[in-house]
């Protein structure tokens, strides 16, 4: 066997080891890595977030309530057949006519059948009106009657004849019998209009457009709290680059302090100095990974909350400083126009003028007009025969009514009305406390965000000098002009000046989010439709 033949074999163990080790590196079952954007995380949070889900549940919900309350002006039949079956007897006395002076006793049983059939429909009207239309028999629709018996007679001579028998005769030759009647009544005085008779749907569709704007409203609040998310996510990676960047300048100062030390240049204190910045700066980068995976798993959990393991994610946007085109006036005209809020209370407050209106309606006395009409038909033979008489309108009859009723002392409306004017002005001071508490959003949220543009202005600014500093005062060390400590210190204010300027641009995009979230056009702004 050749030596390297040998040498191949003994290596083989190595290879083993490091395939191993490499395999170790990453788990079979660690999260895959997984770039997205702003508008991506977005549009992935709509899709899977709960709540969203719930708010658009309770949204159906609502709406179906609107078709409850129409259901209430549907057109309604109701129909009725019944069969009936009597037996009943009577005895009747009286004088003979066949025989003067002698007495005639009839005893008689009846057996009665009947079958009435009945309909009506009704209508009731969205203004306080109510129509029905009814057909049916006149006890009864169509009957036959039979009847049978014996009959005793008793002569004037006091001898008793009989008793004698008699066959079956029906007593209705005509059994079939109906009728047709129309009739519409409108309520004059209470309970008249729209508002009164329909208040409840009226109300109902109001309560719908509520929970739409709502539903927009939850929308509204998981966009700018994944934004949020994102961008805590974008600052916890950022920060973790510049606190490897200042470890990384700080292992420089201690290698160039150990050279300077070792050929006599530098004491051996400032080596010390320099391994403890070092020191500090990798304590710094393990709270800064421990900050970046907690904003991934917070990110990930908004976007993913089935998940049972977080995705590790990254994101792939950054910040952008951009000027904002609305002044603080104009500002606050569209929050007034366009925030939710104030859509939803405005309908609130014309649910409550519109129960305060039914309510007062409450309070007029009962007035209503009826119109009517009532055909009937002529006792038949046969069914087709009075149905004729029904449509060929043969025996019309018409009426023409008021009717008016008022309760004495109306407490139980008048203690409605009142309840009605409270919450009527209770939703005008909720209307008008929550105008003034979005100018105020608004206000704060307008200079907030000024505050950020000019604080990211003047954070890149010292980051800039601290930069130049820095470089100045290392040039200074290395021709002996300065100190390793000012050097350091320098070093630890470039450090704080690099977070405080990715700080303020972060601070600077959550401020847009909020500012257009105070404004209601976040949505618009994402280019995002809510159907």
């Amino acid at each position: 066997m050749s030596r390297s033949t040998v040498a191949t074999f003994r290596a083989l163990p190595a290879l083993f080891i490091s395939f191993a080790l490499v395999a170790q590196d990453k788990p079979a079952d660690a999260p895959s890595v997984q770039r997205i954007t702003l508008q991506d995380a977005v549009q992935t949070a709509l899709k899977n977030n709960l709540q969203v889900g719930i708010a658009e549940q309770v949204r159906v919900a609502t709406q179906a309530g609107v078709l409850i309350n129409e259901g209430a002006f549907d057109w309604s039949l109701q129909s009725g057949l019944s069969f009936g079956h009597t037996k009943s007897a009577s005895i009747r006395s009286g004088p003979s006519q066949s025989s003067p002076g002698s007495l005639v006793t009839t005893d008689s049983e009846f057996t009665t059948t009947t079958r009435n059939i009945n309909a009506t429909v009704t209508k009731p009207f969205e203004w306080g009106g109510n129509f029905s239309i009814a057909y049916g028999s006149q006890s009864p629709l169509y009957s036959s009657t039979d009847q049978s018996g014996k009959s005793t007679t008793i002569l004037s001579t006091g001898q008793v004849v009989g008793p004698t028998a008699f066959g079956p005769y029906n007593l209705n030759p005509f059994p079939y019998n109906s009728s047709l009647s129309a009739t519409y009544t409108q309520s004059l005085l209470r309970n008249a209009g729209r508002d009164a008779a329909s208040v409840l749907l009226i109300v109902a569709k109001k309560g719908s457009l509520q929970a739409d704007y709502v539903f927009q409203q939850a929308i509204i609040t998981l966009v700018a709290d994944t934004e949020s998310k994102y961008w805590d996510l974008v600052f916890a990676k950022r920060n973790l680059e510049n606190k490897r960047q200042s470890l990384s300048l700080a292992q420089k100062q201690l290698h160039e302090n150990k050279i300077r030390v070792e050929v006599g240049t530098l004491a051996p204190i400032e080596v010390n100095n320099a391994e403890a910045s070092a020191a500090q700066r990798e304590q710094d980068i393990i709270a800064a990974e421990a900050q970046l995976d907690n904003a991934k798993d917070a990110l990930a959990r908004a976007l993913y909350p089935d998940a049972a393991r977080s995705t590790s994610l990254e994101a792939a946007d950054a910040p952008s400083i951009e000027p904002f085109r609305f002044d603080e006036s104009t500002a606050e005209k569209t929050a007034l126009d366009k925030r939710l809020e104030l859509k939803v209370a405005k309908l609130d407050l014309e649910s409550k003028q519109a129960l305060e209106t039914s309510a007062n309606s409450k309070l007029k006395p009962q007035l209503d007009f009826n119109v009517g009409y009532v055909g009937s038909s002529n006792t038949r033979e046969n069914f087709s025969g009075v149905n004729s008489d029904l449509t060929g309108f043969k025996y019309p009859g018409y009426n023409l009514g008021l009717t008016f009723s008022v309760p004495f002392a109306n407490r139980a409306a008048r203690g409605g009305l009142s309840q009605a004017r409270a919450n009527r002005h209770q939703s005008e001071l909720s209307l008008r406390d929550q105008e003034l508490g979005i100018i105020l959003q608004v206000r704060t949220a307008y200079r907030n965000l000024e505050a950020a543009a000019k604080g990211v202005a003047a954070a890149e600014k010292t980051r800039t000098y601290r930069e130049l500093s820095l470089d100045a005062e290392r040039k200074k060390f290395d021709n002996g002009m300065s100190t390793n400590f000012i050097v350091l210190q320098q070093a630890d204010q470039l450090d704080t000046a690099l977070s405080a300027e990715l700080q303020a641009r972060i601070t600077y995009a959550k401020s847009i989010t909020t500012l257009e979230q105070a404004l209601g056009t976040l949505l618009e702004a994402r280019k995002l439709e809510v159907k």
